[in-house]
């Protein structure tokens, strides 16, 4: 069985459906994958079994290896408020609230009034508001919470969505208090399950039967399309989202062949179906682009032709848009790897969109491939296979493709200089360097899960985790933000110590790549021996552990001074006294590191 087949979407859900348990095996057999191991813990209001078996395959298919406490059918409540030994001894580090509308209480009786009606909503949503504060409280977890789906019967047809009693109108009341909920509170995500719903169908999405049999939500059939709505949440979380979208031009941005059509006619625009296809498209790509998607053009093409179809009046894309831009005749595999290289970031971050099947083929082995029938189905087969699906979109995000360019910058003066060191000092570089802050707890958690190069002990930990650490006397926190005179690059660098006795023990260290060979690590160093004085500690203790990806940093402790205690295949420890240190940091000025 081909795996990769198998994760392509559109998934092909018999495959799924019926050879769960050898896809399973397969995905754990894999020795190349070093998995991110998790607990996950789902508190269904119906039978969620077959959800979790499939959320595993999805999850597992992302380098993620859950372990599983399932609750007992419809104890989602109890199991969240009152706890229970097992579920206390598991100590989930996420919980899925797994409700639906069958879960709904109280259900609007017909002429009953607003004001009825609203204190109908108002004890529901407390009751739930109930099982998330117990859990965070309780467990310190992240929580995703179903919103609700319609139900399969709406007495008053259309009616049912207008007055205060329909059935409709109800069930729309509760998804936008979670929504607000959401919107207003850390750690808390909402699975859409409404809109998942709506986009299968509720014809599909309904089975009475199998309701009144097994106590299923909905239809066995969609089960693996609601796991995998699930396990794109759980991916995001945990950093495992893509960074960047690899495209061809002809076919892909536009219809025709500009070499052959020239760029006045290639297909793009209002004036047919399948030009106002591919303007849709391109439209859809640069939304990808402003939310901090990088942008990259790989075309078997001649350059000056290939990017003369960025002039047509009607494009939406333009140049400027794209970080990298190769056209040529080589493979299209090797102008994928030397993307990946110039914009430094591993082939596994990237996603690549083909018109020609021959071309997909060639790169199958490199990266997640998307398998759309036309220009129709594009839009439909990423959001689908749900790469680049955010929780969260920051200004670190928003800036990104920013970023990159003025990386570009750096890269064309560092060429100019006559060494390096004289490159570093024209930079006139700024840090900030301080422990962690509330502001940034979502920017520290997507860089502790989605740094690998420059990632000492690869420990992935979400949201609450972060926050927790900060407000932990027992831990020493620090971030990096890093500027210089093209532009401000974010919060690049993250330390966390804990104390042990006199000792400081470096649980995390890590470091963008967009900011590698700046001196950060030995600024970062800098203040870390000085709060870790300040917290009555007297040696620093660090720790390697290797990975496919992180060899780079492999002597990075004995290029600081460190002395290597022990060392093994998979890792290494080290140890630094502190009295007598003498601060590293040469070439980066430093604000806010007593803040």
């Amino acid at each position: 069985m081909d795996l990769q087949k198998v994760f392509t979407y559109p998934y092909d859900n018999e495959t799924l459906l019926h050879k769960q348990k050898k896809i399973r095996r397969m995905l754990l057999e894999r020795n190349e994958i070093c998995y991110v191991k998790k607990r996950i813990a789902v508190l269904g209001g119906s039978t969620t079994s077959y959800i979790k078996d499939f959320l595993e395959l999805f999850l597992l298919q992302a380098g993620i290896q859950p372990e599983f406490y399932e609750s007992e059918y419809n104890k989602y409540y109890e199991d969240a408020v009152f706890g229970n030994a097992e579920l206390d001894a598991f100590c989930p580090e996420i919980v899925i609230v797994f409700t639906s509308v069958v879960n709904l209480q109280n259900s609007p009786v017909l002429g009953e009034g607003m004001e009825a009606i609203s204190e109908k909503v108002n004890r529901e949503f407390l009751r739930f508001r109930t099982v998330w504060e117990s859990i965070a409280e309780r467990y310190h977890a992240i929580v995703v919470q179903n919103n609700f789906d319609f139900s399969c019967e709406e007495p008053l047809g259309s009616l049912g969505a207008t007055v205060s009693y329909g059935m409709s109108r109800y069930v729309e009341m509760f998804n936008a208090r979670f929504a607000d909920y959401a919107a207003n509170h850390e750690g808390f995500y909402l699975h859409d399950l409404h809109g998942l719903s709506a986009r299968i169908g509720l014809v599909k999405w309904h089975n009475r039967f199998q309701y009144f049999a097994y106590k299923f939500a909905m239809d066995y059939d969609v089960m693996p399309q609601v796991a995998n709505s699930l396990a794109k949440i759980v991916r995001a979380i945990l950093g495992k989202s893509r960074k960047c979208l690899i495209l061809d031009l002809d076919n892909t941005l536009w219809g025709g062949t500009i070499g052959d059509d020239g760029m006045e006619n290639i297909v793009l625009g209002h004036d047919t179906p399948e030009g106002e296809a591919y303007l849709a498209f391109q439209e859809y790509v640069l939304g990808l682009k402003e939310r901090g998607i990088l942008l990259a053009i790989c075309s078997k093409n001649e350059e000056s032709i290939a990017k003369s179809g960025f002039s047509h009046p009607d494009s939406a894309l333009h140049l400027s848009d794209f970080v990298s831009f190769h056209a040529n005749w080589e493979p299209k595999d090797v102008n994928i790897r030397a993307i990946a290289k110039e914009i430094n970031i591993g082939t596994d971050s990237m996603v690549f969109i083909d018109d020609n099947p021959a071309e997909r083929q060639i790169v199958r082995d490199t990266m997640p491939e998307i398998d759309p029938k036309d220009v129709f189905s594009y839009i439909c087969a990423i959001e689908g296979a749900g790469y680049f699906e955010p929780i969260t979109i920051s200004k670190d995000d928003q800036n990104r493709n920013q970023a990159y360019r003025e990386n570009q910058q750096r890269c064309e003066l560092e060429n100019r200089m006559k060494n390096y060191d004289d490159f570093l000092r024209s930079l006139e570089m700024k840090a900030e360097i301080a422990p962690f802050k509330e502001v940034y707890f979502d920017r520290i958690a997507q860089l502790a899960n989605k740094t690998n190069q420059f990632n000492l002990t690869t420990q992935r930990y979400t949201r609450s985790e972060i926050e927790q650490f900060a407000g932990d006397k027992r831990y020493v926190t620090l971030y990096g933000r890093l500027k210089d005179k093209f532009g401000d690059n974010g919060l690049v660098s993250v330390i966390v110590g804990e104390i042990a006795g006199e000792e400081l023990h470096i649980r995390l260290w890590l470091m963008s790549c967009r900011v590698l060979k700046r001196g950060l690590e030995q600024n970062m160093m800098d203040v870390l021996v000085q709060k870790a004085v300040e917290a009555g500690c007297r040696k620093l203790i660090g720790y390697y552990f290797r990975t496919p990806k992180n060899q780079m940093v492999m002597n990075l402790y004995g290029d600081l001074g460190f002395s290597l205690i022990r060392r093994s295949e998979k890792d290494s420890i080290w140890e630094l006294p502190m009295d007598g240190y003498q601060s590293q940091g040469r070439f980066i000025a430093l604000e806010g590191v007593n803040e």
